[in-house]
């Protein structure tokens, strides 16, 4: 059984940043970026409750069902994607 202290730790630091911005930016519209913004919020936050409620074998488990280690490249593009999207949206000059 792994040490159930580093999920425990990341899960509270996830349900608090996840739920920081829940609350401060619950936004379902005015276009995609803040939607976009909201529900990378909700899924820190789940994420977060998630780590917090399960045991780490079972989150071991859930990591298996996700394939995370045979698609590692694809996870990491599509956070890349995401970040490159946000940061151009975040520095666009507005007219």
């Amino acid at each position: 059984m792994a040490d159930p202290e580093p999920q425990k730790l990341l899960g509270l630091l996830a349900l608090a940043a996840g739920l920081a911005m829940v609350l401060s930016h619950n936004v379902w519209s005015g276009g995609a970026l803040p939607v976009v913004v909201t529900v990378i919020g909700w899924i820190i936050l789940a994420r977060g409750v998630v780590l917090l409620l399960l045991t780490p074998d079972a989150v071991a488990r859930l990591f298996d069902a996700f394939r995370f280690a045979d698609l590692f490249y694809l996870y990491a593009g599509i956070a890349l994607l995401l970040g490159l999207y946000l940061t151009w949206e975040g520095f666009r000059r507005r007219a």
